[in-house]
């Protein structure tokens, strides 16, 4: 057996947290994992995992861990620094991006990446569901919001702002809140998958307080709650990247603008295994230049409040 299998088998079963999950994303069987695994146990002559109730690292795992992500992510600088000094660089590179973000900005700039090297293959999943970084075979997730694991390595992007908005003609039919608490009038657009849908919590000086609005639509699609704002529903809290191009032509405005949720980033996770790939390192790099900071959406809508 090759030992960077046996090395690279190892890191995905501790990254995924289990044989099966591992499997999945190494495109293989369960039984062909465990017996890598088996037979690396036997070579080094150590347990690397406690089998009690499930599979757990021990700690001679994870110090075996640490020097196995440094050499696989030797080998995998070196081969991407070959690629890319040569002819760029090939084989595969599996990405998971938002949906709304990704059809509107990430779109021509992963385009952009795949015409720069003609031998890289690229396979996107554009989705607003949950992909846990550590369950599943991509090599980057591009994700807005919280980090949700520190066993990932994580780097920001852009900044994500929200904005509270609704559109002209809503506003003129239903007179335009000035304060948080005048939202118990209004009719409200909740994003279900991270909006609870009676109540908004929004900043009040040093503090968070939660404000009741009336549930007129609930979505999990940015697109239909933007398509509802739009028409007049009612008001929306939107990130800016999902709203600026309805900003800058007037079909919404941006209202309770010193109450407008604390944002977040915008940020590139992968494994620690990957952290050395030039070619992510590059994409990365090219993301950055090209979304801007401040961000391209924010920067268009400033300059509409000017």
């Amino acid at each position: 057996m090759n030992k960077l299998v046996e090395m690279s088998t190892f890191v995905t079963v501790v990254d995924s947290g289990s044989l099966a999950a591992a499997a999945r994303a190494l495109g293989t069987s369960k039984s062909v994992v465990s017996a890598r695994i088996g037979a690396l146990e036997a070579r080094l002559k150590v347990a690397l995992f406690s089998r009690d109730r499930q599979l757990q690292v021990n700690d001679a795992g994870l110090r075996f861990y640490d020097h196995c992500v440094s050499i696989l992510d030797d080998v995998a600088s070196a081969e991407d620094g070959m690629q890319s000094s040569c002819a760029g660089f090939s084989g595969n590179l599996r990405i998971a991006t938002p949906m709304v973000l990704g059809l509107r900005y990430l779109s021509p700039i992963l385009t952009e990446f795949a015409i720069a090297h003609p031998d890289l293959r690229l396979d996107i999943r554009a989705s607003d569901d949950f992909v846990n970084p550590l369950d599943e075979s991509f090599d980057l997730i591009i994700r807005a919001g919280r980090i949700p694991d520190s066993a990932v390595v994580a780097k920001p992007l852009v900044p994500n702002h929200h904005v509270i908005c609704a559109s002209p003609e809503y506003l003129a039919r239903h007179g335009i809140p000035l304060y948080p608490v005048e939202l118990s009038e209004h009719e409200g657009l909740f994003y279900s998958l991270g909006q609870n849908d009676r109540y908004w919590s929004l900043p009040v000086g040093d503090e968070t307080n939660r404000f009741g609005i009336r549930s007129r639509l609930r979505s999990d699609s940015g697109f239909q709650l933007l398509d509802a704002a739009k028409a007049g529903l009612g008001i929306t809290i939107m990130p800016t990247f999902l709203v600026a191009d309805a900003i800058v032509s007037g079909e919404l405005v941006v209202i309770l603008a010193d109450y407008a949720p604390k944002g977040s980033m915008i940020s590139v996770i992968f494994k620690p295994s990957k952290r050395g790939s030039h070619k992510i390192n590059a994409l990365v790099d090219l993301l950055k230049t090209r979304l801007g900071n401040p961000a391209i959406w924010d920067v268009a809508m400033e300059s509409v409040r000017q």
